[in-house]
């Protein structure tokens, strides 16, 4: 089995502009991963045959941005047409969403293919994955070890390199703590930064889907992709950044971080 998945953004992506590799390659590559890693449980369900026909029909086209043919998982609280999405409850076991969330129509238009679905705490709430009707996440570092939650299957799935994006919610630490635990980057954007349309909800006011990554530079690679305004998300703030990389790598000499008092 090739490795591609183990190198960076930038050099997967010369690969596919040389056609040294295609993304068939990568999907198949990461399928590979998802089976040898089982024991891990990070995913509810797979998108295997959706995702290998997409990748067949990337082949004809030109490879125009870093994210093109990358594959990417999605917490299963994130709503995916034609794509059972569970939040990992039994309640939802056989949940079939009729549109998808604003986020996964961002990361089609962006031609990554979403190879399945991670496994999460019960409707995002806990911080250890073992709350899942489908079972517990393992950590890839030490499987006697929690992954964090609620977004361990993501945290574990990109730290184990299975695949280099995936996307969780993060209300309350979500995000932050697996990938703490994990190794990994992890983000919770600004609240308003992307759209919650068609993330199952847990506290409106706090929910925001985020980003997981190997690099900081990757992580807001693909929060360029995944942010935006959006009419359907009241909440959805009008400020945009347009590059959330522009700033990586400059000097923070003059920068100040400040921290409430209270807290």
């Amino acid at each position: 089995m090739h490795n591609y998945l183990d190198l960076s953004l930038i050099e997967i992506n010369k690969l596919l502009k040389e056609k040294k590799i295609t993304p068939k390659d990568l999907v198949e590559e990461a399928f590979e991963k998802i089976e040898s890693n089982k024991d891990l449980n990070c995913f509810i369900t797979l998108n295997k045959e959706e995702a290998l026909k997409q990748a067949e029909e990337l082949e004809g086209k030109e490879v125009d941005s870093l994210t093109f043919g990358i594959p990417i998982a999605l917490k299963d609280n994130i709503l995916t047409k034609g794509l059972r999405t569970t939040a990992a409850s039994k309640i939802l076991e056989n949940f079939d969403p009729i549109y998808d969330a604003d986020v996964v129509e961002k990361i089609k238009a962006a031609n990554m293919i979403i190879i399945g679905k991670t496994n999460m705490d019960e409707f995002a709430m806990g911080s250890s994955n073992r709350t899942s009707f489908f079972g517990p996440v393992k950590n890839p570092w030490n499987d006697t070890r929690v992954p964090g939650g609620s977004s361990g299957g993501s945290a574990a799935a990109v730290s184990k390199r299975i695949i280099p994006f995936a996307l969780g919610s993060d209300t309350g630490g979500s995000i932050r703590q697996p990938a703490a635990f994990n190794g990994i980057v992890g983000l919770k954007p600004t609240y308003g930064t992307v759209s919650r349309f068609g993330l199952i909800a847990f506290g409106s006011s706090l929910d925001q889907i985020g980003t997981f990554s190997q690099t900081v530079k990757e992580n807001a690679q693909l929060l360029n992709v995944i942010a935006s305004e959006d009419a359907k998300d009241s909440t959805s703030a009008p400020v945009r950044i347009a590059d959330f990389t522009s700033k990586i790598g400059q000097d923070i000499k003059s920068m100040k971080i400040a921290l409430p008092k209270e807290y």
